[in-house]
């Protein structure tokens, strides 16, 4: 047929895997296809399911459990389209594949189906985010927790905890959920368990379920025989796809599915793991051929339909040092390329520079802007370069989280330096004022009026008698206002914190992140002339919208994208510039604390790499400003390279700028560090 002939040997050999007519007879023994970056895994996982079908297996009784609707409609597309093509182009109605979506959605409709028999009722509603925090809040007010004497947890927290939890399958021990992700929250951990019994219950009794009970339920309904043999009968085949993207309680209902495993086919790369903050787990691809006896086959796809020779073999070298995988390197079928760049800079101002210098320079050799990225490892990492991209006019769009210079907080401080600068500004007003608590729009509008009739002077201020919350703070607000408005530039961004950053940690769970992002506006803010050069210059377009996806610019047909690493998977752009190669940021200074966190990191530059096709620059900045690191105040400190590029694997790049040693460069800190350095850590780094 010519779909198979279309397919390389280990395609083949995935596709026609245990395929024997007639297939429902008797499903094939469990098979495991570890799908290398740009190996083809889509079209493999497709042309299966096709052969499948074409062999007589019923498409009403396979399952394709994917991570994306969109995924689902492509498989179910591609499916068809290959029945068709083998059918000499008539439709085959039989072809259709009505059971395949995310795990959820699937769960949600089999739910439903068994819905009498395991206590829902089939109408039952499920609860988004929003409104699952608000259920979790009232829960939250009726056991009184939120009017303990010292913080606790904000509502999306206290679901976030649940959450992972639930994923993880770590509900019987919240203290390990909380030991790993959330430390700052191990006080609670009895009230939270209180909370979430609450929670549990309230959900009860209205009948509603949120989206982490979806699967809940569906694993828990596996482990009751009478209800398990309604659900395993259902299906004569399962296929999963991103295996390596599932959770332990994910992997316990397709293990409750096909408990022998045949008739089951996991799809995944182990190598581009690399979601453990939402409880997805390696260990569920590293292990699956051991679940069974005899052990499930495993079929590699190793030859990369993306990427050149050079960019593959950098790869190769470095998740060749992982600790453990499935051993394969990529092998391209791509000819020429030239290696990929390990570029050292000066520091953070030169690193945006090199970037934005070489996106121009190859927008000016025929490489559109949206055949380019820029990878980091975190959202706030490409603050900087926001900045100068706005400056220059050049378009962009930004995925995985909210542009920098668009978040709550980054506005807030940017908005008492706008304040300061013209006392006439309403909005910039009610917005600070408001941040004091007890203070809302009647009490705002009250003290602009005060400021008016004085002549706009901030000291009007003192006049008006603030509401008993606010009390405390007020006198401060009125004082840091009127020294701003005097204060040399740029150490204006230094008052704003010390007003602000109070109010932020009452306002904002894991404050930690979000202190590094104020670091990072006052760094950016030391390269202009100006309070007025800065407001005037960082002043944005509102965002067109929010959230993961900040949305393409408007009146523009082409744009640069700016991502983070983990919502670039998948993706592929001709050129890639992986930001902060360096220890603390790849690997984050958050994620170094087990052996399998920092594997993770590893994984995720991996990943990075990988969605190059013809040009890669990984940049290296020997310093990053730090606050606090010296007794003489602030200061820009060495930052060692990546662990990830140790000696032995820079002879698959080409290296650009000095890659220096620092031992004699004085201490080397990481960007977002606390006050102390840890110069072991510097240590080992230094000769890779």
């Amino acid at each position: 047929m010519a779909y198979l002939e279309s397919l390389n040997p280990e395609q083949r050999a995935a596709v026609e895997h245990g395929v024997s007519p007639p297939v429902r007879a008797q499903p094939g023994p469990p098979l495991l296809v570890i799908a290398g970056a740009g190996s083809g895994k889509t079209k493999t996982l497709a042309s299966r399911v096709a052969h499948l079908i074409l062999n007589g297996a019923d498409a009403r009784r396979i399952l394709v459990m994917t991570f994306t609707r969109r995924a689902a409609a492509e498989m179910t597309r591609r499916i068809e389209a290959l029945c068709r093509e083998a059918a000499g182009g008539a439709t085959l109605p039989a072809a259709r594949v009505d059971w395949a979506g995310t795990f959820h959605a699937m769960g949600a409709r089999l739910l439903r189906l068994q819905a009498d028999r395991i206590g829902l009722t089939p109408d039952f509603t499920v609860l988004d985010r929003g409104d699952a925090e608000d259920l979790l809040n009232l829960v939250r007010d009726d056991l009184g927790l939120g009017s303990t004497r010292s913080r606790f947890p904000r509502k999306g927290t206290c679901l976030a905890i649940y959450s992972y939890a639930v994923n993880a399958g770590l509900t019987g021990d919240l203290e390990a959920v909380l030991d790993r992700q959330f430390p700052w929250c191990a006080e609670w951990a009895d009230d939270l368990r209180r909370l979430f019994t609450g929670y549990v219950a309230a959900k009860q009794a209205q009948g509603v379920l949120d989206y982490d009970d979806i699967l809940l339920y569906w694993a828990q309904a596996l482990k009751v025989e009478a209800v398990a043999d309604g659900l395993r009968d259902r299906f004569d085949h399962v296929l999963v796809d991103e295996y390596q993207d599932t959770n332990a309680l994910q992997a316990d209902i397709l293990a409750g599915l096909k408990p022998d495993g045949r008739g089951v086919t996991v799809v995944g790369d182990d190598a581009q793991a690399i979601y453990g903050f939402r409880a997805a787990t390696v260990r569920n691809i590293l292990d699956w051929p051991d679940r069974f006896d005899p052990p499930a086959e495993v079929v590699t796809l190793a030859r990369n339909y993306r990427s050149t020779a050079p960019i593959l073999d950098a790869a190769n070298a470095v998740i060749g040092l992982a600790a453990e995988r499935f051993t394969k390197d990529l092998a391209a079928t791509r000819p020429g390329g030239d290696r990929p760049v390990l570029a050292t800079v000066e520091d953070e101002r030169a690193q945006v520079d090199y970037v934005v210098t070489r996106i121009l320079e190859n927008y000016e050799n025929g490489i559109q802007l949206k055949d380019q990225a820029v990878l980091a490892r975190a959202a706030h990492h490409t603050g900087e370069l926001e900045v100068e991209l706005t400056r220059r006019n050049i378009p962009y769009v930004k995925f995985g989280g909210l542009k920098f210079l668009e978040a709550a907080h980054v506005k807030d401080a940017i908005a008492l330096l706008r304040w300061a600068e013209n006392p006439r500004d309403r909005v910039a007003a009610f917005r600070v004022l408001q941040l004091l608590p007890g203070v809302g729009a009647a009490t705002a509008r009250k003290a602009i009026a005060r400021m008016e009739a004085a002549g706009w002077a901030f000291s009007a201020l003192m006049d008006l008698r603030p509401p008993p919350a606010a009390r405390e703070q007020w006198p401060d607000l009125a004082s840091t206002l009127t020294t701003l408005a005097g204060a040399l530039w740029p150490a204006q961004l230094g008052l704003v914190r010390r007003w602000y950053e109070p109010l932020m940690d009452a306002r904002y769970d894991n404050p930690q992140v979000r202190r590094g992002d104020l670091e990072q506006l006052e760094r950016i803010s030391a390269s202009y002339g100006s309070r007025t050069r800065f407001l005037t210059e960082v002043a944005l377009d509102p965002p067109e919208t929010t959230g993961d996806e900040a949305g393409a610019p408007l009146l523009d047909e082409d744009w640069l994208t700016l991502s983070t690493i983990h919502s670039a998977k998948g993706q592929e752009w001709k050129a890639v510039f992986v930001l902060n190669c360096v220890d603390g940021c790849i690997p984050s200074d958050l994620s170094t604390g087990r052996p399998e966190d920092v594997e993770e990191e590893r994984r995720l530059l991996y990943v990075a790499m990988t969605r190059a096709r013809d040009d890669l620059h990984l940049l290296h900045p020997l310093r990053f400003f730090v606050r606090s690191q010296h007794r003489h105040g602030d200061a820009h400190v060495m930052a060692p390279r990546s662990r990830f590029l140790p000696e032995r694997v820079l002879g698959r790049f080409r290296l650009e700028g000095a890659v220096r040693r620092l031992a004699d460069d004085g201490p080397a800190a990481a960007p977002g560090s606390a006050a102390t350095v840890d110069l072991k850590q510097a240590m080992r780094g230094l000769f890779g």
